[in-house]
């Protein structure tokens, strides 16, 4: 998985960062796997309450944008084999 800097700072890492998620895999238990290892992250990427993706976050797979998907689709085979990363992306906006 790769991170933001931002939140590699804040998780006091760096690199990618490998978890072990049972299968699903999916956005959520993804999430929650980081979470689970980087509690310091919870409530960063996905608000604590509705579980729903912070507005400025993006999700890819490879060059996919997974951000609008549903977090319980599984995720493409290529991530869950470790071949392409997942992607957490900080986006922005601007005038």
């Amino acid at each position: 998985m790769v991170l933001p800097a931002h939140l590699k700072t804040l998780a006091q890492v760096t690199g990618e960062v490998s978890l072990q998620v049972e299968a699903p895999v999916t956005q959520r238990t993804v999430l929650d796997a980081l979470e689970a290892e980087y509690p310091v992250l919870r409530g960063t990427i996905r608000d604590q309450a509705t579980q729903q993706r912070r507005a400025f976050v993006r999700f890819f797979g490879g060059e996919e944008d997974l951000s609008h998907d549903s977090p319980d689709v599984p995720l493409p085979g290529a991530i869950v084999a470790g071949a392409e990363p997942f992607c957490i992306v900080g986006a922005m906006a601007g005038g």
